[in-house]
């Protein structure tokens, strides 16, 4: 995505082109009318996307885009950690899934590890198939997936 930048108030503030500004708008209606099944789905896919592109960036050598990426993941992580309803016994198994992967994921920082890098990321999306599954199973429906 190319964007020009331009001078505001002494900082350099980026300028989205009208298709950029359009994109932007249709990935925010997006989210705004996504059920919360949904949008844990797209969280999942977000996770995954940002480890592809962290592994990328490994394999490349682009330390700094390979760190920027795995935060972004670590992000996730972080916010469906945060999300949990304790109440349900099944959180707690999910807090203990979620909590390994942040910890791999911290390893694969600190190393640039492309094999925790690869081992996260197949955790992740078996997570996004059997999500996509329990959805199914609730009838809620499922594009794309």
């Amino acid at each position: 995505m190319e964007m020009t930048k331009k001078e505001c108030e002494g900082a350099y503030m980026p300028v989205l082109s009208s298709q950029q500004r359009a994109y932007a708008q249709y990935k925010n209606n997006k989210v705004m009318s996504a059920s919360g099944p949904e949008l844990t789905l797209m969280l999942y896919d977000g996770a995954i996307k940002f480890l592809n592109i962290a592994d990328f960036a490994i394999e490349k050598n682009d330390i700094y885009k390979a760190h920027e990426n795995i935060v972004k993941t670590e992000k996730i992580i972080d916010y469906l950690r945060n999300t949990l309803d304790m109440k349900y016994a099944v959180a707690q198994d999910f807090e203990n899934m979620y909590s390994y992967i942040a910890r791999r994921l911290v390893e694969a920082n600190i190393g640039k590890d492309r094999e925790i890098i690869a081992e996260v990321n197949k955790h992740m999306h078996a997570i996004r198939d059997n999500w996509i599954e329990v959805m199914k199973a609730n009838h809620v429906y499922v594009k794309d997936a």
